[in-house]
């Protein structure tokens, strides 16, 4: 595996704001046209200190983008290494080397200040196991992996009304003074708004009877045991005119969800509202959180209690959230031990589904690179079935077309491994002024047809709702 051979030395300033009239929103339109492909991320979880901020990057820097295993790397001082990885797994390393060319002190703060922020794609999972994807649609094709590093993190403290401007130097590649620029477009009063429309009618990419047939075609899977459960997909697309980030703010206020992001690459976007991680690793500890089992929402606090409890109580619910729960157990197992179930079939709100939420921890085992641990546990269980080697590859001949970012990840980890990401669910791609949205199921050999099939719109519903919306703002 050929590589350049480089080393950066971080040097970080930074400056500390009152943050009580600033929102993230007016923020990221103030910087976004100064700055390309600055990116958001929030959460609407605020049960726990590290879920209580906003980070805001702008002006990127460096950059590992990897593409039919041609990996390319640029870095802070301009250089570019690009090359071929000679086995499809060496992705990890390749990855995890990159990261490692960043060297900085430990820092003070206990919230992310600085690291590479992008996604993997469902089909980067080609990457850590032994199975084909069909190609990428020229329509939704968008880089495999992709990560980024940037010279300004900006972090909003909710609990306290506190802001952070970061301005990382990376080696003798940069100037100092950027802090007071970033000060002064915050302060600013004044940002440009622009508007949104829809051109054109919803359409998918198979009818309602031809979904109708890709489901059964799962269940019958589950009963000849070929698997225990798979997780058929089935997309939607919208055209439109103006501005997508209307779209984001009002999937953010109708939908709020523990993964809020907007990911602005320039000729492709890709943001959404994610209730679902795909692994958290911090400090040599993982978690998974498996959500399984969904009903639609009523808007009525009573129907939806007592939907609550039908979930807690259907067979076939439970069944399916066993499976994934042992997937989990079993994905962590690979390079973790004391692995263990902390929080089982928790009953979780959101605007139009009530969700099965468990948790499942484990501790790294020493020397294990925690990418590595990221392979082990891609794609979500949650998105693929059980066993999810099997689910995947009977996926890719039941889906007529290749999912792109749909349940891959999207988020951030910092140089030395550690790594917070959504399952790219809820999530929209914006690519050449059309929406492509997506949703599945859980289909077990106890599944009916027509529940499945409703699955789907109720999963959606929040996207379709904030499309509407946006027309209006």
């Amino acid at each position: 595996m050929k590589t350049l051979d480089k080393t950066y030395q971080i040097t970080t300033r930074h400056k500390k704001l009152l943050a009580d009239t600033l929102t993230p929103v007016s923020i990221y339109l103030k910087l976004r046209d100064r700055f390309v492909n600055t990116i958001l991320l929030e959460s609407s979880d605020y049960h726990g200190n590290e879920n209580s901020f906003t980070y805001i990057c702008c002006d990127p820097i460096a950059s590992f983008k990897l593409n039919n295993s041609t990996v390319t790397q640029q870095f802070p001082d301009g250089d570019i290494a690009t090359f071929e990885l000679a086995n499809r797994k060496d992705a990890v390393q390749a990855l995890y080397g990159f990261a490692q060319s960043f060297k900085s002190e430990k820092s003070k703060f206990p919230f992310i200040t600085n690291g590479l922020f992008g996604h993997m794609t469902y089909d980067a999972v080609t990457y850590f196991e032994d199975i084909e994807i069909q190609p990428t649609n020229a329509e939704t094709e968008i880089d495999q992996i992709f990560y980024q590093v940037y010279r300004y993190v900006i972090a909003i403290n909710h609990f306290k009304n506190e802001l952070y401007i970061f301005e990382h130097q990376y080696g003798e590649t940069t100037e100092e003074g950027g802090i007071d620029q970033i000060e002064v477009l915050i302060k600013n009063r004044n940002f440009p708004q622009y508007g949104f429309s829809i051109t054109a009618d919803e359409t998918s990419n198979v009818t309602d009877d031809e979904m109708r047939k890709v489901i059964q075609k799962g269940i019958d899977h589950c009963l000849r045991g070929d698997v225990f459960q798979i997780v058929p997909s089935r997309r939607f697309s919208r055209q439109f005119q103006g501005d997508e980030f209307n779209v984001y703010r009002a999937l953010r206020s109708i939908n709020p969800s523990p993964y809020l992001f907007y990911f602005d690459y320039g000729n492709y976007k890709i943001f959404g509202s994610s209730p679902e991680k795909q692994i958290f690793i911090k400090n040599g500890q993982a978690e998974i959180h498996p959500i399984a089992g969904t009903f639609r929402r009523t808007g009525d606090d009573q129907a939806d209690a007592e939907a609550a409890q039908a979930l807690l109580d259907d067979p076939k619910e439970t069944a399916e959230h066993v499976m994934l729960v042992d997937l989990a157990r079993n994905d962590l197992s690979r390079s973790c031990d004391a692995v263990k179930v902390t929080n089982y079939k928790e009953v979780q709100y959101y605007s139009h589904v009530i969700h099965l939420v468990s948790k499942v921890v484990g501790k790294m085992n020493k020397d294990v690179n925690p990418l590595q641990l990221v392979a082990d546990t891609f794609p979500a269980g949650t998105l693929s079935g059980a066993p999810k080697h099997n689910a995947m590859k009977l996926i890719d001949q039941m889906e007529n077309c290749n999912r792109s970012i749909y349940g891959g990840a999207i988020g951030f980890m910092d140089f030395n491994g550690d790594f917070n990401h959504a399952i790219a669910i809820r999530t929209f791609l914006s690519k050449d002024n059309t929406l492509f949205f997506r949703a599945g199921m859980g289909v077990v050999a106890k599944s009916n047809v027509e529940s499945e099939l409703q699955e789907i719109n109720s999963k959606l519903a929040a996207l379709r709702q904030a499309i509407q919306v946006a027309e209006g703002l």
